[in-house]
């Protein structure tokens, strides 16, 4: 039978990652849209979105809508921003995460690069001067190293920092093990820990060992388990005094007050995308509390779920400053490069536009708590299931 071109065609988030299930290997795909164990917080990550009800307000002036807002003084097109997510190049070989970071450019928005990205610090810089990006360390067992990669970025002009605190391991991802993806495809590499230019760093003897039936399984055998807050101050002190530094990885208001005790100038919510700790809250859900203990003492951020305008709007109405997106990037990424995640981007810009006009909101500063609103009869007990059509 003739494909159905209407199905090519993407006209949301989720319609890239349709598309892209059907473009790349199924290995690949299992590894970029898969969950911890049994993925009750994957799904939830969406879901929960679903449970949180908007309160429009109506004839209200919107002749001056705006979704521009400001993040540490930096001035962003909209309140969204792609999240760090690494190994871009295999979704899009020739050009990985500079295209990506274009596509930000273009649209005015913040890029983070991850420390497991397939281009370097520095060819990111080059490849994409004018956009706003941002770096994400982990910390390694070295430490030296660490410090190294977090320089390199200031010097290469990076803007802010984040650091990754939920990863001490990586989530298991059976269907990684189920599909033998142990190690990156060649001839991709984790670039930057290349710190010789002729030849890739011996830690690729970990992170490609094979050792481990699931890939991220190997790579964190480079992480350091015995971390503490002390290292969120030894980072700001030695690496990156300058710029913000930001906790990604907090789901719990205890932690965030640890963090900003410790020197943190933001917190990330964000569980990963469901790909860490399965059966801990979706990040939308865990928002509320994260933002009673902060308390307006820093900016919150909040990634893993994020689909629509609308899900922007009610995180920034339960008081986050700005959304991160994470697998969206890579389907469009797979379905058309740089200008499929320029599109991608637009679209839900455009989503967010239709979302505060609808509920009488002209500027991001004007949406407030009193915004959403939690089912009157607890939420509905089916969970949300969208039609087939």
């Amino acid at each position: 039978g003739h494909t159905d071109e209407r199905a090519l065609v993407p006209y949301n988030l989720d319609d890239f990652q349709a598309i892209a299930k059907a473009k790349l290997p199924r290995d690949l795909y299992e590894y970029l849209a898969s969950g911890g164990d049994d993925e009750q917080t994957l799904s939830q990550n969406k879901a929960a979105f679903k449970q949180w009800f908007l309160r429009p307000r109506v004839l209200r002036h919107m002749t001056h809508l705006n979704t521009e807002t400001t993040l540490f003084g930096q001035t962003l097109s909209m309140p969204v921003f792609v999240s760090p997510a690494g190994v871009m190049a295999l979704c899009d070989p020739t050009h990985g995460e500079c295209a990506t970071a274009r596509a930000c450019g273009d649209c005015g928005t913040m890029f983070a690069l991850s420390q497991h990205a397939t281009r370097s610090i520095e060819q990111v810089a080059e490849g994409a001067p004018a956009t706003n990006r941002w770096y994400q360390s982990y910390i390694l067992k070295d430490r030296r190293m660490t410090l190294r990669l977090v320089k390199r970025a200031v010097q290469a002009g990076y803007q802010g920092i984040f650091l990754t605190v939920d990863s001490i391991r990586f989530g298991y991802r059976e269907a990684d093990a189920r599909n033998g993806f142990n190690a990156l495809p060649p001839p991709h590499r984790l670039v930057n820990y290349d710190e010789n230019k002729d030849s890739p760093s011996k830690l690729s003897n970990t992170y490609n060992s094979g050792a481990e039936q699931a890939w991220d399984q190997n790579s964190e055998q480079m992480f350091d388990n015995n971390v503490s807050w002390a290292d969120v101050s030894w980072l700001k002190k030695n690496g990156c005094p300058n710029l913000p530094l930001v906790i990604k990885g907090v789901m719990t208001g205890e932690d965030a007050l640890l963090a900003i005790e410790a020197g943190a100038d933001g917190i990330l919510v964000s569980n990963h995308g469901g790909r860490q700790l399965d059966g801990c809250l979706a990040s939308i859900d865990a928002l509320p509390e994260v933002v009673s203990a902060v308390a307006g003492r820093v900016p919150v951020l909040l990634d893993s779920g994020v689909r629509r305008g609308t899900d922007v709007v009610k995180a920034l109405a339960l008081g986050a400053t700005a959304v991160g997106i994470g697998k969206p990037v890579f389907f469009a990424l797979a379905t058309g490069g740089e200008k499929a995640v320029y599109d991608m981007l637009h679209m839900l810009k455009k989503e967010i536009e239709a979302a505060m006009a609808i509920c009488g909101v002209e500027k991001v500063g004007d949406i407030t708590q009193n915004l959403v609103a939690r089912h009157p009869s607890g939420g509905p007990a089916v969970p949300y299931i969208r039609s087939a059509l």
